[in-house]
C-alpha cells in the first residue's frame, strides 16, 4: 500500500483536484486500435490521435478525433468546410468501421446514435444497443456490461492431445457524472496451448501474458485473470489512472520500452496533454524473479517510467523515454516519485544501484498511405568501445524500425506492416536480479529478452464489412547460453556478472537459434464483437548443431466474444 500512499501525496502536491470529464480506456487488442491507426495515417496531419504511441487509448480523445474526421468526410462536398480544413474521405468499408467504432465507445459520441440501436432487444432491456448486453446512459451515469467468451479447439502435429482455450468472464466499464471512470475485466481460463507454449510456461514458471496458474488435467493450465482501474482528472489537462492492468509504449507490434506481453501489475499513471506535448508518468509495483513454494507472500520491486512526446511538424512526432527499475526490500524509493524527466541524475545521487534506461522514438506519417516509426533504447554504452567494435559486453542497446502501408497498392483496406527489432546481449539485465527489466518471471519489454534480431511482417485485409483476413510472419535469430552455462546475454534474468569475459559479444553469439512463426487467420463477425475464426499456424525452431528440431503445425477454430485473440507469437 505504500506506493498508493506515496502517489496520493504526489497528487496533493502537484494537482488542485478540479475534476473534469474523465474517460476509460480501450482494452488491449481491441479492433479499434487498427482503425485509429488507419485514420491517423490516411489523414496524414498530426491531431490529438497522433499521441497513439501511448496505449491504451483514452476513449474520449479517440472518439473526438474520429468524429472530427467523420465530419470532414460527410462535409466533403461543402466547399466552405473543405476550404477551412483538410479534405478527408472515408471508403465504404471505413464508413462501416466508423459506425462500429463509435457504437463501441458510445458514451463519448456527440452525434446521432440511431444506428447503434438493436432491432430486436432481448427481454426489452438486454442488447438495447448492438454492442452492449446491458447499457445505462443517462446524464450523470454510464454503465456497460458485457460477457466475455473465447472457445477454441484444434490439433497440433506430433501431439496426441488436442489444443483448447476455454475463457469465460465479464467486463464492466462506466462513468459517474463524467468525472470518475471505472473498468474491470474478470475471466476464468483453461488452456492447453501448443508444445512450445507449454515449454515456455515451464521455463518462466508463469503463463505468458498472465502469470499465476495451476495445472489442469494433462499438460493444461487453469488461471484467473482479473484487471481493473479507476480514472479521474487532477486538472484540465492531467488524466489520472490507478489500477491493475498493462501499458504499452510504442507504435510497433513490439515495444523495446514497455510491452503488454507479460503479466498485469499495480500502477499509477499521470498523463499530461497540452499544446503539442504529451507527457506520461507511470509508477509500478512489480514482482522480481521467484520460485514459488506453496502459499507465500512474494517480494516486491518497483519501476518508474516517463515518456515525453511532441508534434514537431504536421507529420512528425518524436518522443523521449526513460525508465528505472529498483528494489528496496519491499518499499518504494520516494525520490523516484519526482514527476520531472531525467531519472538518471537521481539514480546517480543514490550511488547508481538501480537499472536506468533511456530511449528515443519517432513516428512520421507520409503521403496519406505510409507511417514510418522506430525506437532506440539505450541501457548502457561507452562511445570509445562502440568505435572499437570489439563486442564489449556493456554496449547494451536495442533498435526498432518499422513501416505501415494502408490501402496498399490501391486496394481498399489492405494494410501491410513490416518491422525489425535488434537488441544487443545483456540489455535489460543487471548485476542484482531484483533490478532486471522483468516482472512476474516475464520480460517487461520484448518477449525474447535480448541478443536477437527479429523481422515481422503483418497483413490485414477486410474484403467485406464482416470479413477479416490476418496474416503474420515472425522470423528471428537469437544467441542462447552455452550448454555448459556460459552467459551470452540473451536472458535478462541472469546477473550480468556471470559472464565469462568482457569482449566478443555480438548479436546471435552463443548457441544460435532460428525461428520461423507464421500465422493465417480468417474471421467472420457474426454480430458486433462476436467472431467465428479459423487459424492455421506453422512454427519451425532450430538450434545450431542440434539434431532435434521443434516444429509445430496447428489448426484451430472457435468463437471469440468481447476479447482479444490469444496469440502464440514467440
Amino acid at each position: 500500500m505504500q506506493i498508493i500512499k506515496s502517489f496520493i501525496k504526489l497528487l496533493v502536491f502537484i494537482c488542485p483536484f478540479v475534476a473534469t470529464a474523465q474517460s476509460t480506456y480501450l482494452p488491449g487488442g481491441d479492433k479499434g486500435y487498427h482503425f485509429v491507426d488507419r485514420l491517423e495515417i490516411r489523414y496524414g496531419t498530426n491531431t490529438g490521435i497522433n499521441f497513439s504511441s501511448i496505449k491504451p487509448y483514452n476513449r474520449k480523445y479517440i472518439v473526438q478525433q474520429a468524429e472530427f474526421l467523420d465530419s470532414l468526410h460527410k462535409d466533403a462536398g461543402n466547399s466552405l468546410v473543405v476550404a477551412e480544413t483538410k479534405p478527408f474521405k472515408l471508403s465504404g468499408m471505413d464508413e462501416y468501421n466508423m459506425n462500429s467504432f463509435l457504437m463501441n465507445n458510445t458514451e463519448w459520441v456527440t452525434g446521432s446514435k440511431e444506428s447503434f440501436a438493436s432491432k430486436k432487444p432481448i427481454l426489452k432491456s438486454l442488447y438495447i444497443t448492438k454492442p452492449n448486453l446491458l447499457e445505462v446512459n443517462t446524464k450523470d451515469f454510464f454503465l456497460a456490461i458485457n460477457p466475455i467468451l473465447q472457445l477454441h479447439g484444434g490439433k497440433e502435429s506430433g501431439n496426441d492431445e488436442s489444443l483448447y482455450l476455454n475463457t469465460r468472464g465479464v467486463n464492466v466499464r462506466g462513468m459517474i457524472s463524467k468525472k470518475v471512470g471505472f473498468f474491470t475485466s474478470i475471466t476464468d481460463n483453461q488452456e492447453r496451448g501448443p508444445k512450445f507454449f507449454q515449454q515456455k510456461i515451464s521455463e518462466l514458471r508463469a503463463v505468458p501474458g498472465v502469470g499465476f496458474y495451476k495445472g489442469f488435467k494433462t499438460s493444461g493450465v487453469d488461471y484467473f485473470d482479473a484487471r481493473g482501474y479507476v480514472t479521474f482528472n487532477a486538472a484540465k489537462y492531467i488524466d489520472i489512472q490507478f489500477g491493475f492492468d498493462k501499458n504499452f509504449i510504442g507504435d510497433g507490434y513490439r515495444s523495446l520500452f514497455l510491452s503488454d506481453w507479460g503479466n498485469s501489475y499495480l500502477f499509477a499513471k499521470l498523463n499530461t496533454k497540452i499544446w503539442k506535448f504529451n507527457y506520461q508518468n507511470i509508477f509500478m509495483e512489480l514482482e522480481p524473479q521467484f520460485v514459488k513454494h506453496g502459499d507465500t507472500l512474494l517480494d516486491k520491486k518497483y519501476a518508474a517510467m516517463h515518456h515525453l512526446s511532441i508534434n514537431l511538424t504536421k507529420w512528425l512526432n518524436v518522443g523521449l523515454f526513460e525508465g528505472i527499475i529498483f528494489g528496496r526490500k519491499n518499499h518504494f524509493d520516494f525520490q523516484y516519485m519526482n514527476p520531472i524527466i531525467f531519472y538518471r541524475h537521481i539514480e546517480g545521487t543514490l550511488g547508481s544501484p538501480d537499472n536506468a534506461l533511456a530511449g528515443f522514438d519517432f513516428k512520421a506519417n507520409v503521403a496519406h498511405h505510409f507511417q514510418f516509426y522506430g525506437q532506440f533504447l539505450l541501457d548502457e554504452f561507452v562511445l570509445n568501445q562502440v568505435k572499437a567494435n570489439t563486442g564489449w559486453w556493456a554496449n547494451k542497446w536495442g533498435i526498432q524500425v518499422g513501416a505501415k502501408y494502408v490501402d496498399a497498392f490501391g486496394i481498399p483496406n489492405l494494410d501491410l506492416q513490416v518491422e525489425s527489432n535488434r537488441v544487443r546481449p545483456f540489455t535489460y539485465s543487471h548485476n542484482t536480479p531484483v533490478a532486471n527489466y522483468t516482472h512476474y518471471n516475464q520480460p517487461l519489454a520484448h518477449p525474447l529478452g535480448a541478443n536477437f534480431q527479429e523481422f515481422i511482417g503483418i497483413l490485414r485485409y477486410q474484403p467485406a464489412p464482416r470479413w477479416y483476413i490476418n496474416g503474420k510472419i515472425i522470423f528471428y535469430i537469437q544467441g542462447l547460453d552455452s550448454l555448459n552455462g556460459r552467459n551470452f546475454g540473451s536472458n535478462p534474468f541472469l546477473d550480468y556478472t556471470t559472464r565469462t569475459g568482457d569482449y566478443g559479444y555480438d548479436i546471435g553469439g552463443g548457441r544460435k537459434a532460428t525461428c520461423f512463426n507464421g500465422t493465417l487467420q480468417l474471421s467472420y463477425e457474426v454480430r458486433e464483437n462476436l467472431y467465428f475464426e479459423l487459424t492455421a499456424q506453422q512454427r519451425n525452431y532450430k538450434i545450431e548443431n542440434v539434431a532435434t528440431q521443434n516444429n509445430s503445425t496447428m489448426v484451430t477454430a472457435g468463437i471469440r466474444f468481447n476479447i482479444a485473440k490469444r496469440e502464440y507469437d514467440f
